[in-house]
């Protein structure tokens, strides 16, 4: 029966060759948020055998599916462990993208990955061709098994004494998951409190250096794996791996950084700890704004320029074809190429004596301008219809976008209005704002038929 189900699901809807790729990608995420959002109204889903509500399971489901963590009711206290697993299952869905799931099944029904799925993996990974699109996702799938495991077994020495055997696996397994795809999903509301994520282990090094490496392993990228485990030096690395592995080190050190030193005078988040746990909270801050969401020393309680600068980096996000979410790392470094090329009077764009094609820079631009735009308009209505300062409500709207999850407390208290609209901004970050532009807006490009004259324009 399941492998009946399998084949009629792979043959009546991947292979449907009237959709466009992003299409499926996008009707997918919303059909698992759909059915997510059914199984947690469900009575069995809540502690108090009563339905959560249609709205709380949509959000919940949407958060976890788009692997944000946004929440609006605390996930231990709230939720059965019927609840846990059906967020578990999204979150692991949403992080590895449906069709990646799906390729799964056909990989253990050794049946032969056609055309039309090829081009569906393409677009769920984000990858640029089809050239070994398997490979990619069958080491993917093995290396997101294999480190959700490794991360799940170091969680478990800290877990287990704490809690038992039996719901200490439970909650490595959860959190490792949850690590590993970026989501920012916890289990910890019953020790520590309501919506405490980890602040409650914000001075074990353990804890906090396996979440972390489980965030910047899953946001580096299926291909920048593959590239790293085939080529094994940095010499051979591709010039994409070693442009994503030098943005990402630059952003989580300098961010680091940034954040001891804004924060280590403020009692309410680094300024009552001693100097190492200040440098591993600091740096755990610039890991989880890399779209992970968890939260160790309060968001809160950061200051207004920490808030400013947490939102640039949640906008920015991790890398293409990974788990995380946002702008991605590859973009940013196109957009500063382009500007070191504008500013020093080239025609080409290039990185280490390879040009970046016109059409990749102009995506690149789109894409930013876009973010940008659906930004600060977001933030301005939710500022508004709230009655918040803008940074607080810009802080909400970049942890959306970006698929990152933190807040400073506010997500349970705003309006179905902004909520709705949270649902809308994490939908859009995970699917990707310029593949749901071209899969429900623009359509298919054509080349153009008429060629215009070329006018001059001012500029500056």
């Amino acid at each position: 029966m399941i492998k009946k189900c399998a084949l009629w699901l792979r043959d009546s809807f991947i292979r449907n060759r009237s959709l466009n790729a992003t299409r499926i990608v996008a009707g997918s995420f919303a059909a698992i948020i759909l059915i997510g959002a059914l199984l947690l109204t469900l009575p069995i889903a809540s502690r108090d055998g009563q339905s959560a509500g249609f709205f709380t399971g949509l959000f919940t489901a949407t958060s976890s599916t788009c692997v944000t963590g946004l929440i609006l009711v605390d996930t231990w206290t709230q939720w059965t462990l019927f609840g846990q697993a059906v967020i578990l299952t999204m979150i692991q869905l949403g992080g590895l993208g449906f069709m990646t799931v799906i390729t799964l099944v056909s990989f253990a029904l050794h049946r032969r990955i056609g055309l039309s799925e090829r081009l569906i993996m393409v677009s769920t990974l984000n990858l640029n061709d089809m050239d070994g699109v398997v490979r990619v996702v069958r080491h993917a799938l093995i290396g997101t098994f294999a480190m959700e495991t490794a991360g799940a077994v170091l969680m478990s020495v800290c877990l287990i004494p704490e809690f038992g055997f039996l719901k200490g696996t439970w909650h490595a397994v959860f959190h490792a998951v949850s690590s590993f795809c970026n989501a920012g999903f916890d289990l910890l509301g019953g020790r520590f409190g309501a919506f405490s994520s980890l602040a409650g282990y914000n001075d074990n090094p353990l804890m906090l250096g396996t979440t972390a490496a489980l965030i910047v392993v899953g946001g580096l990228g299926f291909f920048v794996w593959e590239d790293i485990v085939d080529k094994r030096c940095w010499s051979r690395l591709s010039v994409y791996s070693k442009m994503v592995l030098l943005i990402t080190a630059v952003l989580i050190v300098g961010g680091a950084l940034f954040f001891l030193m804004e924060e280590f005078d403020n009692p309410a988040t680094l300024g009552d700890m001693p100097l190492w746990q200040k440098g591993l909270n600091a740096l755990f801050q610039s890991v989880t704004l890399r779209t992970a969401g968890f939260d160790s020393i309060g968001q809160g309680g950061l200051s207004d320029t920490s808030k400013a600068m947490s939102c640039v980096l949640m906008l920015i996000g991790g890398s293409s074809g990974s788990t995380a979410g946002g702008l991605k790392t590859a973009t940013v470094g196109v957009l500063l190429l382009a500007l070191r090329s504008g500013l020093m009077g080239r025609e080409q764009v290039t990185f280490r004596g390879r040009a970046i094609h016109y059409r990749r820079v102009l995506n690149a631009m789109t894409l930013a301008l876009v973010v940008l735009f659906v930004f600060v308009f977001s933030s301005m209505v939710v500022s508004t219809v709230e009655d918040l300062p803008y940074l607080d409500s810009a802080f909400e709207v970049a942890s959306a976008m970006g698929t990152v999850g933190l807040t400073t407390g506010i997500t349970p208290t705003l309006t179905p209005f902004s909520q709705g609209l949270l649902i809308l901004l994490m939908y859009m970050g995970r699917v990707g704002i310029l593949s749901f532009s071209i899969a429900f807006i623009t359509g298919n490009r054509h080349p153009a038929k008429i060629k215009y004259p070329e006018m001059n324009v001012m500029i500056g």
